[in-house]
């Protein structure tokens, strides 16, 4: 394994190629897959767009090797407009949110990613595909939509992140698209990345300013003619 080149890497896992159609995802703290692998495959049989999964096995899964440029890497060159990559990462919420879940008699429960924003979508020639689904699971949509905002509002709101400036753009482009964003799916949202021990101490700091942002952004869309 010494001879493997690394092609990406995050901040819980490291990306290496294997051939021209695979590429290997390997997790530092190890770990078990089998829950993420088995989402990626409920979803990838209903039609929704995720990499292939090969194997999965401890930490480490096997997947189809993408080519395109993630969505972030298309807005900073202007492949794509913020208004059409905001509608297309609604729309990938709504897809995911309409399948069932994986086990039946939860009607209120749906497929959740809990991580999906531009670097975590691949522009495929066959169109976006989902990647990174190691914080999914069943949950309520709301939840979702809630986490993705505040994603991008805490992006937003820090002025360490070259992308700050187009993070509040494209945020006001998805809250123009998507429905209501309720106060207790927010709250759920950051308790949850408050938990998140991939998050820097900055990170965390920043999640009132962050939803203070949400709660300004949300506010004008209320208001009439906002």
């Amino acid at each position: 394994m010494t001879d493997l080149v690394m092609v990406a890497t995050g901040r819980d896992a490291d990306v290496f190629a294997l051939d021209a159609q695979r590429v290997l995802r390997r997790y530092r703290d190890g770990g078990d897959v089998a829950a993420e692998a088995s989402m990626m495959a409920h979803v990838g049989g209903l039609g929704f767009p995720v990499p292939r999964v090969y194997s999965a096995e401890g930490g480490d899964l096997v997947l189809e090797r993408l080519t395109g440029p993630t969505m972030l890497q298309a807005l900073g060159s202007g492949e794509i407009t913020t208004s059409a990559a905001a509608e297309q990462l609604a729309d990938l919420l709504a897809r995911l949110h309409a399948l069932p879940p994986r086990i039946p008699g939860r009607p209120r429960e749906h497929p959740v990613h809990l991580d999906l924003h531009p670097a975590n979508i691949m522009l495929e020639a066959r169109g976006p595909v989902v990647i990174d689904w190691r914080n999914s699971r069943e949950g309520r949509p709301e939840f979702d939509v809630a986490v993705s905002a505040l994603i991008l509002a805490q992006v937003a709101v820090d002025p360490a992140w070259t992308e700050a400036a187009l993070a509040a753009e494209f945020l006001t482009a998805f809250l123009a698209t998507v429905d209501a964003v309720p106060p207790d799916a927010l709250d759920h949202a950051v308790r949850f990345r408050r938990a998140d021990p991939n998050l820097t101490t900055r990170e965390i700091a920043l999640l009132g300013e962050a939803v203070a942002l949400l709660g300004r952004r949300l506010d004008t869309r209320r208001r009439p003619g906002g």
